[in-house]
């Protein structure tokens, strides 16, 4: 696979990151990402809308921690959440339906799923879709797009999987501006704990940050901060149920399931963001 911007962005993030109290030059990571001075310069401001160094400070420890300290609807208790419950989210923009008790068990059988690989701001992933919405979507790196395919396979295992980059290329297109006016419907199947999480998790507005135990005490079960995170580990549709925005309470930003330094990008690019 050629190499993309989003991956010599991502290589110039961990260095930034792995680095930051160095406080490397503009030539130390410009070679990291591959590329001279002037062109990491130009491209990464034209990706992530400033400069590598403002970059660096949205994701710096002492922010994060700010941000936590600050009040979020998350802190507010989650609503009651039933497998066939709806939550809304990003301004009303992306809904999320959730399997009857009879669907869940029934694992998609009868289901038909269209799905496709796409390049995005982010990197490459797989889009998948039912006809009541978005059902799946997985950052193909680090793991491939087997390993993508596969997770898709586990959570719908008796689903017919049909390739359709046709049917996804319009959710591919507006995905990374979900957040500023397109409406998303999302098909999800989970335990009732797991709707639960990913419904506060929809709560975490754009370019805010919580913690695993804000998560559990929203939806009222303050101990079960560990089995959050294994939910919070089990999204099964990265970016828009923002799990990326689960990080340390201590403001670090910590692991994420399609990798560290993706995570990194996510957050930063929606504080960059905001600052604009």
């Amino acid at each position: 696979m050629a190499d993309s911007t989003y991956a010599r962005m991502e290589r110039a993030i961990q260095f930034l990151t792995e680095r930051a109290p160095e406080q490397p030059s503009l030539e130390e990571t410009a070679a990291a990402a591959g590329l001279s001075p002037f062109h990491f310069q130009r491209e990464f401001s034209d990706w992530a809308g400033v400069s590598p160094s403002r970059f660096c400070r949205y994701l710096a420890r002492q922010r994060l921690a700010a941000l936590l300290a600050e009040p979020t609807p998350i802190e507010a208790a989650a609503d009651e959440a039933g497998l066939s419950s709806q939550s809304r989210a990003y301004d009303l923009m992306v809904t999320m339906d959730a399997m009857t008790p009879a669907e869940f068990r029934a694992k998609g059988a009868g289901l038909v799923i269209r799905y496709g690989m796409h390049d995005t701001d982010f990197g490459h992933c797989v889009i998948a879709r039912t006809e009541r919405g978005i059902c799946g979507l997985q950052f193909i790196e680090p793991q491939g797009k087997a390993a993508a395919l596969a997770a898709l396979r586990k959570q719908w295992p008796n689903a017919e999987l049909r390739e359709s980059p046709r049917d996804t290329a319009g959710t591919a297109a507006q995905l990374f501006i979900a957040a500023r006016g397109s409406r998303m419907r999302l098909h999800v199947q989970g335990t009732n704990f797991q709707i639960k999480v990913w419904e506060a998790l929809l709560k975490i507005p754009f370019g805010q940050v919580s913690t695993y135990q804000r998560i559990a005490e929203a939806i009222g079960q303050p101990t079960a901060a560990r089995a959050v995170g294994q939910a919070v580990g089990a999204n099964p549709i990265g970016f828009l149920i923002p799990c990326h925005r689960v990080i340390r309470r201590e403001g670090i930003l910590g692991n994420y399931r399609w990798g560290a330094p993706r995570k990194a990008a996510l957050v930063g690019w929606e504080q960059a963001a905001i600052g604009r």
